[in-house]
């Protein structure tokens, strides 16, 4: 089970931390993924971070601006420097083999309930 915490409304520019957290096994060698949506488009993949070997990964539109990291059975989504166009539900991801890549929904078997992101202007 995933839980995810950590939204809330904030101005552009301010910086927000998305937790995950992992219970109910250990993930600790999982992908760990965190996607977003906003309203009226699909699903997009934002960032990961392979349980295995510690490897990180970006969607374009946040590198540099997001890390993502894990603590124990916690994955987190530091996000600095908001952008209106960062608005959506936040989802947190969870891959036993990331058989498809780290990008693909479909690699993730489980997922949490969503946190909302709003970013002001």
């Amino acid at each position: 089970q995933l839980q995810a915490s950590g939204g809330g409304l904030v101005q552009a520019g301010d910086s927000l931390r998305l937790s995950c957290a992992a219970s109910g096994g250990t993930f600790s060698d999982y992908l760990m993924g965190w996607f977003r949506q906003a309203p009226g488009k699909e699903r997009e993949f934002v960032a990961a971070f392979a349980g295995r070997n510690g490897r990180t990964y970006y969607a374009d539109s946040v590198r540099g601006r997001f890390i993502v990291s894990n603590a124990q059975n916690t994955v987190y989504l530091q996000m600095n420097s908001l952008q209106p166009e960062d608005t959506a539900v936040y989802y947190c991801a969870a891959s036993e083999n990331g058989g498809f890549g780290y990008s693909p929904s479909g690699s993730y078997e489980y997922w949490g309930q969503g946190t909302q992101v709003t970013v002001s202007s």
